[in-house]
């Protein structure tokens, strides 16, 4: 998707890193895995898993993961254009557009989703499960599915002024 690294810069946030513990005859072999989202700032967002035994190495993949599932957002004036409920497992997240000035009202795994997409006015309610795994597919899922009003309008057959008003 992009050509070089250098020229875009990413942001890159670890959302939870989660030490699990495999019990075996000598006794526990901890490993770790961390969710990570990165993103561009301007509507571009992605998110990945990454296992391994030691902490920053389960960041790199992740981060690598990440990249891979880079995908573009449809964003209107730093917020969404309409609000939309995404889905994932259990968990589910309401988007809802707010004015300017309103800020970035989200929880911990949504607000990182949020401010890698590059969205700085919205309001956001966690429904269901409070999993950071689920939050973090959810929220990437319902950003996915928003379309923009010039493509609705070009479906419909009518001006963007019609669609809007």
């Amino acid at each position: 998707m992009f050509k070089e690294e250098e020229e875009v810069q990413l942001i890159e946030k670890v959302v939870h890193i989660n030490r699990v513990a495999k019990v075996v005859k000598g006794g526990r072999k901890f490993r770790f895995s961390a969710i990570v989202v990165v993103g561009d700032g301007k509507g571009t967002v992605g998110c990945g898993l990454g296992k391994a035994n030691q902490v920053p190495e389960a960041i790199r993949k992740g981060i690598d993961r990440a990249k891979r599932d880079m995908s573009h957002i449809n964003i209107n004036k730093a917020s969404v254009p309409y609000k939309i409920i995404g889905n994932w497992g259990s968990g589910s997240v309401l988007l809802k557009p707010a004015g300017p000035g309103t800020g970035l009202i989200a929880g911990g795994a949504v607000r990182a989703v949020l401010e890698a997409a590059g969205i700085q006015n919205i309001l956001t309610k966690c429904l269901g499960s409070h999993n950071p795994h689920n939050l973090v597919k959810a929220t990437i899922t319902g950003l996915r599915s928003l379309v923009s009003p010039d493509d609705i309008a070009r479906r419909r057959g009518k001006t963007i002024e019609e669609v809007l008003s």
